[in-house]
């Protein structure tokens, strides 16, 4: 693997000890993909996790004197001024908490604290070379802006951030982005809900190829939300860093554009009854819900409007937590606009800076919760809540009946 002499001098502590990890790291991932050399990324996202390992590999930079050449987006942990309060945590959660957001403040990162980073605070442009860890957020900008990331884990994307490069493999390489597994989708996908059962589904069979998407008939054209939804359950399910979409992502004008000169290695057929077989297959039965949980990713602005529609001024069901994760700026528009305060008064809670993968919601561990997202339901049932998967309308329903069906 080739390194510049100013490469090399930060390889030998030169520049820092903080740096000479960062490298160290980057120089093994490097020659463990076969990458000739370093080059240049203009951007980073961090999926900081809010967990022990994550904190401790920044502070190990950080304290090394390390900080980052490109300031890196994050992603959430939790609202501690707020969460705190209503939850029960112990000091040790509070503590780790605490030590993120600052260990990643000293070394330079911006603390947006949202999983969904390319719908707003970090948007890069078609063909330029990122580090952009979290699972929705590296296929979002691979396959829906264009840009060029490989499916980073949280210490390399900060590793990136600090020296300003990253190993030259992967999808960073044009024979890599072509599509590998093709998928026929008969079914008619109305909200982001059924593009992100598709993603389940798919990623189950595609594993870490490539998917290409090839649809019968699109009745419109999917949403941000949608495409986001669609690639945070191919990353879930699956490992698919990247997508295709024939007619529709850039890299994709038609069906041969994605796949290039070699054929699909597979296909699958997607139908209706595929997608209602799939929301079973991975739903608890129905019941008394003690929770309903949006926003794994993080819901936009326009979906908060959307569960403020669909509330039609009902009350959510006594004993029952409904609550929203966001962006801080969906959550600011939100308070602006008068939605934040509107659904507090029928019983729905709007937080910013928060995932559902963290201590804070432990109390509710135990009970049958209702989610419109896989991924959401996948975290939460490996800490102990079975939830059920529906529609974001059939979530609003079970919060004011109080139970699923």
């Amino acid at each position: 693997m080739f390194l510049s002499d100013e490469e090399k001098r930060m390889l030998d502590g030169e520049m820092g000890q903080g740096v000479r990890k960062a490298m160290e790291l980057l120089v093994a991932l490097g020659k463990t993909f076969d990458a000739e050399r370093l080059i240049p990324i203009t951007r980073a996202h961090v999926a900081l996790s809010g967990q022990e390992g994550d904190t401790y590999w920044c502070g190990l930079l950080a304290d090394g004197g390390a900080r980052c050449k490109v300031p890196p987006t994050t992603n959430p942990a939790w609202d501690v001024t707020n969460l705190s309060k209503r939850f029960e945590v112990t000091d040790s959660e509070l503590d780790l908490a605490l030590r993120t957001i600052e260990v990643y403040r000293k070394i330079g990162a911006q603390l947006t604290f949202c999983c969904t980073p390319g719908l707003s605070t970090n948007v890069p442009a078609f063909g330029e070379h990122v580090a952009f860890s979290e699972s929705s957020a590296t296929p979002y900008v691979n396959a829906v802006l264009g840009a060029r990331s490989n499916r980073e884990s949280s210490v390399s994307a900060l590793a990136a951030a600090v020296v300003g490069k990253t190993p030259l493999y992967g999808l960073h390489l044009d024979e890599n982005r072509k599509g590998q597994f093709l998928v026929q989708v008969e079914a008619t996908l109305e909200e982001p809900y059924d593009w992100g059962l598709l993603g389940w589904l798919v990623g189950r069979f595609s594993g870490s190829r490539v998917p290409v998407f090839n649809f019968r008939t699109l009745a419109r054209r999917p949403s941000p939300e949608a495409l986001l939804y669609l690639g945070a359950e191919l990353n879930t399910s699956g490992a698919v860093p990247m997508y295709h979409i024939a007619g529709l992502t850039p890299e994709a004008p038609t069906l041969q554009a994605a796949f290039g000169s070699s054929p699909p290695e597979a296909e699958l057929v997607v139908t209706e009854e595929d997608l209602r077989n799939q929301e079973e297959a991975i739903s608890e039965r129905g019941g008394p819900i003690n929770l309903v949980m949006l926003g794994c990713p993080h819901y936009s602005y326009g979906q908060i409007r959307e569960i403020e529609r669909l509330m039609q001024g009902r009350r959510v069901r006594e004993g029952v937590a409904f609550w929203v994760l966001t962006s801080f700026e969906a959550l600011e528009l939100a308070t602006r606009s008068g939605e934040k305060e509107r659904l507090a008064a029928l019983g729905v809670d709007l937080v910013a800076d928060t995932c559902i993968d963290e201590p804070c919601w432990k109390s509710f561990e135990g009970g049958l919760g209702v989610t419109d997202s896989p991924k959401c339901a996948y975290y939460r049932e490996r800490r102990g809540q079975p939830f059920v998967i529906r529609s974001l309308e059939k979530c609003i329903e079970a919060a004011i009946l109080g139970e699923v069906r």
